[in-house]
């Protein structure tokens, strides 16, 4: 999983799969699911994002991998 939030736009990008997107869904206003050819969830894309999510704060718990941190 990634997570990718970029400054210009105001969007976060969290990247569930590496798998490509074919389909998207826009569930409410901003928030836009995408899909593989399968149905599976692949990402979630969210617009103005610094009104919508706390980015000051990324809490993992549990999660069985390697984290790391990119800064730009």
């Amino acid at each position: 999983m990634k997570l990718n939030y970029y400054r210009d736009t105001d969007s976060l990008y969290i990247d569930l799969s590496s798998k490509p997107s074919i389909e998207s869904r826009e569930i409410t206003e901003g928030v836009v699911l995408d899909y593989d050819s399968e149905g599976n969830l692949v990402g979630i894309d969210i617009d103005n994002a610094s009104r919508k999510v706390d980015l000051k704060e990324v809490i993992l718990s549990r999660i069985p991998a390697e984290v790391q941190a990119v800064t730009t």
